[in-house]
């Protein structure tokens, strides 16, 4: 896993760039804008948490960037490269829910994209095993999906991921759906997993609390279209101790962002609760 090499002395690989410039769309057939004029960027090598209400475009922006969605206005570069789909690996994708093949072992798993690539079973089972030791799961090759528990999936997920030395790991909320212990655990792991990695990393999540002790950027987004309001540097050096958390300059930046997305995050609320109180009639 050559591609795999560590980041350089200030934690961030300068140089290949994933950037995204004046990015709008607009869903078919009302058109109804769900991101407007957006530009970001990131190096190589470096953490960035995307934050925002429900519904402000987090999840579209980050399928812009994968090629999945092509914007309506703007573009997306890699590099020198316009990202116009999804037919190279200088990207890859991990989603809330673990997709793993349940006929699968985790190593069979976590080879099918070299499969997919031609890549020898031979180098692809000896990358595949490389991925899973760098996710804590070396000993559990040969178990199923089935058998394991869902942080353990979700490892496998991030080595599927891996293993296909992308550039930029792009991470719809993957933790959401485990128990609040668990999720804290994955969170230490990924960054220990990430610090041993030049990957750049776009992470998509509801919690604030998991953004700030994760990134090295959480940029904030405002909703109706989706916008980006705010972008907060975090300044705690990675890897970083769960006790973090409980910092008073931590809570300072959380309740920095809360206050940019609290008005968002409530309007939702309260449109979701005469949505229901119009179905209830």
């Amino acid at each position: 896993m050559d591609a795999l090499g560590g980041p350089g002395e200030d934690g961030v690989n300068h140089g290949v760039e994933l950037r995204a410039e004046g990015v709008g769309h607009r869903f078919a057939p009302t058109q109804t804008p769900v991101l407007q004029d957006i530009s970001f960027h990131i190096d190589r090598g470096e953490i960035v948490s995307i934050v925002g209400a429900s519904g402000s475009g987090k999840t579209t922006f980050l399928r812009v960037l994968a090629g999945l969605v092509q914007p309506t206005t703007g573009s997306v570069r890699l590099g020198e490269t316009n990202v116009t789909g999804v037919a190279d690996m200088t990207r890859a994708m991990v989603f809330q829910s673990d997709r793993l093949f349940p006929w699968r072992t985790a190593i069979q798993n976590v080879t099918f994209g070299l499969e997919v690539r031609g890549t020898k079973r031979s180098v692809a089972r000896g990358r595949a095993q490389d991925a899973l030791q760098l996710v804590g799961l070396g000993h559990a090759g040969q178990a199923y999906p089935g058998e394991l528990s869902g942080g353990m999936r979700q490892r496998v997920n991030v080595a599927r991921a891996l293993v296909v030395d992308p550039e930029f790991l792009l991470m719809d909320e993957p933790f959401a759906a485990l128990d609040a212990q668990t999720r804290e655990i994955m969170q230490a792991e990924l960054l220990r997993i990430l610090g041993e990695t030049s990957v750049g990393v776009v992470f998509v999540t509801h919690q604030i609390e998991e953004a700030l002790y994760l990134s090295d950027r959480v940029v904030v987004f405002g909703a109706n279209p989706g916008h980006i309001r705010d972008e907060v540097r975090v300044p705690f050096d990675r890897p970083r101790p769960l006790g973090i958390k409980r910092e008073a300059r931590f809570q300072d930046l959380y309740d920095h962002i809360w206050r940019e997305i609290e008005a968002d995050v409530l309007a939702g609320v309260a449109s979701e609760q005469q949505s229901a109180a119009q179905a209830a009639h």
